[in-house]
């Protein structure tokens, strides 16, 4: 009976995830979801189905739970297939399996094959469950493998959950942002230093798009930067690399770079001129700050030290820009 548990608790954590961080079309082309797909109808209800085929594995039995478990064969089969796809591509993708958009990896990988297993074996076994109470009736008086079951899921959240990134800038305070992107223009209040863990400026070797290389602490001295993480075959960085003009126009104190892996020349967002893009083909600014999925954003400070950041994702991005003008100017934008 473990199998359907476990899978209808995966279920659940990932409809409820994406009830609070809702998808949008530009992410499912980012993963490579079919064009014929991508409804605004089916993002709605792609959470919602999850909790129903988490409810009927954990109380339906017999023919009805063999078929939700049919169901999440193919569900599982399909998040599988997709996301290896996106990844073997070498697009560097993204995806937001539970909630916030996170990269693709091997893990991720695993992680949907170990999943598309658990609904296969439920499949198979489910179906000699009772027809009204399956897996939970099925446990009878062995009721106490549930509290370990249980126990052993509130064990692995507790190793693997990471608390939200400090840096994230909504959460850490909106007043600490003004403090940390002025550099040579006004005087600000002061604040707790214990709102915003600060880290170094990693001093590591960046290519403007002249061609030349500097130091991003030292060229972080100059003024403060907003660094924006974007892709050219990106779709959820579309709507990030449209904002750009009108960010700069609301942020004329900062420098709003974009941060690009290509070289220079091997990039149809390359800007020559100021403020150059940003090119890191060798990933190590991304190495020295966190690993992010694009489009992301992470705010540098003239000081040597990083401001805000990294966030991910369109909404979060735009939230962040908000934070700095309202810090800057005291009421929020409309962005």
């Amino acid at each position: 009976m473990a199998a359907p548990l476990i899978l209808a608790g995966v279920l659940l954590a990932s409809g409820v995830a994406k009830l609070r961080h809702p998808e949008d079309e530009a992410a499912w082309a980012d993963l490579g979801v079919p064009a014929a797909l991508r409804r605004g109808w089916l993002m709605r209800l792609h959470p919602w189905a999850e909790l129903l085929l988490a409810a009927a594995l954990l109380v339906l039995g017999g023919v009805l739970t063999a078929l939700a478990a049919a169901c999440a064969v193919i569900l599982f089969g399909a998040y599988l297939v997709l996301v290896a796809r996106r990844l073997t591509a070498g697009t560097d993708a993204s995806c937001s399996c539970f909630g916030a958009p996170e990269p693709i990896t091997w893990i991720t990988i695993v992680r949907n094959a170990w999943f598309l297993l658990l609904a296969t074996v439920a499949a198979a076994v489910t179906w000699a469950t009772p027809l009204f109470g399956g897996p939970l009736a099925a446990l009878g008086d062995q009721w106490v493998w549930l509290v370990g079951i249980a126990a052993a899921a509130f064990t692995a959240v507790l190793v693997l959950w990471h608390p939200a990134s400090a840096g994230h800038l909504v959460e850490a305070g909106v007043p600490t942002i003004a403090d940390r992107t002025s550099s040579k223009s006004g005087t600000v209040a002061e604040v707790d230093p214990a709102e915003y863990i600060r880290t170094r400026t990693p001093a590591v070797p960046v290519m403007l798009a002249d061609g030349s290389t500097v130091n991003l602490r030292q060229l972080a001295a100059r003024g403060p930067m907003l660094l924006l993480a974007v892709k050219e075959n990106c779709g959820a960085c579309l709507p990030v690399i449209d904002a750009v003009p009108r960010w700069r126009e609301l942020l004329p104190e900062v420098a709003v770079r974009f941060l690009l892996w290509p070289a220079p020349e091997n990039s149809g967002l390359t800007e020559r001129s100021e403020p150059q893009s940003l090119h890191d083909p060798y990933f190590y600014v991304q190495g020295s700050i966190a690993d992010w999925a694009t489009p992301a954003a992470v705010l540098i400070g003239a000081d040597g030290f990083l401001a805000g950041g990294p966030v991910s994702g369109y909404d979060d991005v735009s939230a962040f820009v908000g934070d700095i003008y309202e810090s800057l100017h005291g009421v929020r934008p409309d962005v």
